[in-house]
């Protein structure tokens, strides 16, 4: 069962379709913000991406003033902004200026990935930069203790998260920051000890903030709810199929049709890939995903579940979000 106390959100990333318009993407996610709020979500990020033929969603704050117009209720949040890619002050004032728009309802999710090829890290300028240092300064401006001061200023704290992997943890408990992890360090398929003792870790070392008191965690993947599990399986399938191309071809494509995916050749890599995916990820029908998610949600400790499922048709995805609201009782 799942907990009735726990927070739930989406991540939406702006996922492009073959056949639409790649401006279809960015439109969908202020529509899908929209909705799941009447669902009873209790927030709804953002990401960002650069050069990634599939994703339409590489300005987060712009288009977090879109969803902030479309939306009134909702937490609203980036998970999030690559900081080496970006000025911390430049940051904070984006989302200082986003707060105005929204008060009360911003977060800033923060992480580190890099650039998706290296043509597209030459152009974002990236170097090495110590990612504890830029969260810091940027907490600065945003709490009013740099010697630079923020304008406009926020209406309101902006929290800051950390999207967090290995290092990144031992950073937010560092600096007493609340995390959001994904992928390995959540089992999800194989074997959870390695995540449960990098989230024993930052429990451990966590050190007290002005934000937060006590450790906090959300945990991110793949959620994806349907009347059966072929279904479910079936809504898994474009994402997966695109994870797999990517891996093998470099490229990060469209999201393609159930149909045009099964007709799709596949080398034995790619099907290897397509089958990973489905491990990492929780789908199927509601009593299986509700098992699934309560396990995994009480055995890492999470406060939040971040879903972050997509596929190619937007009425099933629509379906299957009103369905996991439904599993968290809203």
């Amino acid at each position: 069962m799942i907990k009735p106390d726990l927070r739930l959100s989406l991540l939406d990333r702006s996922r492009t379709r073959v056949g639409e318009a790649e401006s279809a993407g960015v439109r969908g996610t202020v529509a899908r913000a929209a909705r799941v709020e009447r669902l009873g979500y209790d927030r709804f990020w953002v990401a960002e991406h650069h050069g990634v033929p599939g994703i339409a969603g590489a300005a987060p704050a712009v288009l977090l003033a879109a969803v902030a117009g479309a939306t009134s209720t909702i937490r609203i949040g980036s998970a999030g902004v690559m900081l080496p890619h970006h000025q911390p002050l430049v940051v904070a004032e984006q989302f200082g200026t986003l707060s105005a728009f929204a008060p009360g309802r911003v977060d800033l999710g923060l992480g580190r990935s890099p650039g998706f090829t290296p043509p597209v890290r030459r152009a974002l300028r990236q170097v090495d930069r110590d990612f504890a240092v830029d969260l810091g300064e940027l907490r600065g401006y945003l709490d009013g203790t740099s010697e630079v001061g923020l304008h406009p200023r926020p209406d309101g704290a902006v929290p800051l998260y950390v999207l967090a992997t290995g290092s990144g943890l031992e950073i937010a408990a560092e600096l007493g920051l609340p995390v959001i992890v994904g992928g390995p360090l959540l089992g999800v398929g194989g074997d959870p000890a390695r995540g449960l003792e990098a989230l024993a870790g930052y429990r451990r070392a966590f050190r007290p903030s002005a934000q937060l008191a006590e450790p906090w965690v959300a945990v991110s993947l793949d959620v994806l709810v349907a009347d059966t599990a072929d279904e479910a399986a079936d809504l898994l399938l474009p994402e997966a199929w695109a994870m797999a191309q990517s891996r093998t071809t470099g490229v990060f494509p469209p999201l393609q049709s159930v149909a045009q995916v099964r007709a799709a050749g596949k080398t034995a890599r790619q099907q290897q890939y397509l089958e990973q995916t489905a491990a990492a990820a929780i789908v199927g029908a509601p009593k299986d995903v509700e098992s699934r998610l309560g396990e995994l949600l009480d055995r890492t400790g999470a406060a939040e579940l971040v879903a972050a499922g997509s596929t190619f048709d937007r009425d099933a995805l629509a379906a299957s979000d009103a369905a996991l609201a439904a599993l968290f009782g809203r």
